[in-house]
């Protein structure tokens, strides 16, 4: 029987279930996917096509704390992607993630599926990192759509102009492609947070828009209450609090201090939200 495990098919190896590619394709093919995917390529397109539409209400964009990244926006193809990055990281990205790890388990179970794959066998462990991955290639696969569209069709409209931005001097189109880069790298960590949230409901209920919407809701509610000063350094411990942080990558000089600490706060919450989502699916009784 060789090294196979005690009482399966001789040649089983459980390594060797649902493969990554298998899973990938699959998912590849559900119309959320789709749709999710082609948004991130259309929204550049909606957007520079409404400021085809924008007549001269500049004056307008001058308001608010970040209302020159508006002014700004038509200077070039980097100052566009970051105004495309801008109005999507607050709420956009949140749903594009939490529907990509909410959907993941639960989706199965309200089909009645998950029970047929665990019974191929896959094992639990196996099926969740699997998921987990899959997920994980998805959602860096919409981000860099949204930001390689957003590049692409502004730098055909406006050209190849150096990033400018309310926090730092001007920089060059090179160094300022690189910041960009950082930019959207930090912003994959902190949605980590997302991914952790949605992944564990998703394994905690059989319905996928729960688990998505339950996700939201709670980086919503987080960012309410990190508006609440008078909370003091209890802040610091909300998931949101260095969710802006990436500003400072754009800064002269930079600014990291925050990226670290964010960093650091995202990844510790989606680890525990994590270990938590394995220890659950790997206890509870699947029956759909």
């Amino acid at each position: 029987m060789g090294t196979s495990t005690v009482g399966a098919a001789s040649g089983y190896r459980p390594s060797a279930t649902l493969p990554f590619a298998a899973e990938f394709r699959r998912q590849a093919a559900r119309r959320r996917t789709q749709l999710a995917l082609g948004f991130m390529v259309l929204l550049p397109l909606i957007i520079l096509i409404a400021f085809q539409f924008d007549s001269g209400g500049d004056d307008d964009n001058g308001r608010g704390e970040f209302g020159s990244l508006i002014e700004f926006a038509t200077s070039g193809g980097l100052n566009f992607t970051l105004f495309t990055i801008f109005v999507s990281a607050s709420f956009l990205l949140v749903v594009v993630v939490a529907l990509f790890f909410g959907d993941t388990v639960a989706s199965e179970a309200s089909w009645g599926s998950l029970r047929y794959l665990l019974a191929v066998p896959v094992p639990r462990a196996r099926l969740l990192t699997v998921k987990l991955l899959v997920a994980l290639a998805y959602s860096g696969l919409a981000m860099l759509l949204l930001a390689g569209t957003a590049l692409l069709a502004g730098t055909l409209r406006y050209g190849w102009s150096p990033l400018r931005s309310t926090v730092a001097a001007e920089l060059p189109a090179g160094e300022g492609l690189l910041r960009l880069l950082a930019v959207l790298g930090y912003l994959a960590v902190v949605l980590l947070v997302v991914a952790g949230l949605a992944f564990l409901l998703s394994v905690t209920t059989d319905a996928a828009l729960g688990a998505v919407g339950g996700a939201v809701l709670l980086w919503i509610l987080s960012s309410i209450l990190d508006q609440i000063t008078a909370l003091g350094a209890l802040r610091a411990f909300l998931p949101t609090h260095f969710s802006t942080a990436w500003l400072g990558l754009l800064s002269t000089p930079v600014q990291t201090d925050d990226v670290v600490r964010g960093t650091i706060s995202a990844v510790g919450y989606a680890t525990l939200f994590w270990a938590l989502a394995y220890w659950r699916f790997t206890r509870k009784d699947v029956t759909s």
